[in-house]
């Protein structure tokens, strides 16, 4: 597989001076009526000469061809002469900024899921980028939304159940960035793209499941809070027998303390304000 070569210009100040050096003397020549047909070839030379000049921007190449054949790649900036006959298409290498539009794909686990990225990429081999596919910028648009797809099917969008337990899109950031870069280097690559920077910039459920799953999120979340309540109104529970037992402020049997229990499990755990009721008689109706 053939890879970019160099190629060297040659100054175009100093043909610019040849070749004006030539328009003069031809002009002259006609002018004199002197060697008519010496100074026409010296015209005609100009006009040829002129065709080879060529000004190359900062962070741009120039890939020439002659006949079908690949000569090399300009990289130098500046203003240059190269051969007339050479066919040259300008490459930026200027770094691009292109971001993706959402599309749906299935996730590991088969959820429907809107995804898009920001990708930062180069050109860093003229030759495959011109030569080895038809059109470079589309090719790094198809091959981004394939890496999209193949990312999705590798990690499942959340995990409800244990966030430790999986990798998901949306907790493993590193390693889902590391898992895009790389199978986004291993398809551009081909193209002779450089990729400098890849990462998810958008990421939600479809539409169509969406409210379900922003259903089964709250639920969850009110699950765990309800475990942290309870185990916290556990052990305040069992701090108050403790103190009540040790300080011997009330002696309390089975029956009582399991009352006591209830009612302070009732008090700690519900999620409204208690309304005590206050006994006015005897500590034992």
């Amino acid at each position: 597989m053939k890879q970019e070569k160099s190629y060297q210009a040659i100054s175009g100040y100093i043909m610019l001076t040849v070749g004006v050096a030539l328009l003069a003397m031809g002009v002259w020549m006609l002018s004199q009526q002197i060697m008519m047909v010496a100074g026409g070839l010296l015209i005609a030379c100009f006009v040829f000469i002129s065709a080879g000049f060529s000004i190359i921007n900062p962070n741009e190449s120039s890939v020439m061809v002659l006949f079908g054949k690949y000569v090399g790649t300009v990289r130098d900036n500046g203003f240059f002469w190269v051969n007339p006959f050479f066919m040259k298409r300008r490459i930026s290498l200027r770094a691009h900024n292109m971001e993706s539009q959402p599309i749906k794909v299935n996730d590991k686990l088969g959820n429907p899921i809107m995804i898009s990225i920001v990708l930062v990429w180069r050109v860093s081999d003229t030759f495959k980028a011109a030569f080895d596919v038809n059109d470079y910028e589309y090719f790094v648009k198809i091959q981004s939304e394939a890496a999209i797809r193949k990312l999705a099917g590798l990690y499942p969008y959340d995990n409800f159940d244990d966030a430790q337990a999986e990798v998901s899109l949306r907790s493993g950031a590193n390693e889902v960035h590391e898992e895009l870069m790389r199978e986004l280097m291993e398809r551009l690559s081909f193209a002779g793209i450089e990729v400098m920077e890849a990462r998810i910039s958008n990421l939600a459920y479809s539409s169509e499941i969406a409210g379900a799953m922003l259903q089964r999120q709250q639920a969850t979340a009110v699950v765990a809070a309800r475990m942290k309540i309870v185990e916290g109104a556990v052990g305040m529970v069992d701090l108050a027998l403790k103190q009540l037992s040790s300080r011997s402020i009330i002696e309390l049997d089975d029956e009582r303390k399991a009352a006591m229990v209830s009612n302070l499990m009732v008090v700690l755990c519900s999620d409204k304000s208690a309304s005590p009721v206050i006994n006015t008689g005897t500590l034992h109706p």
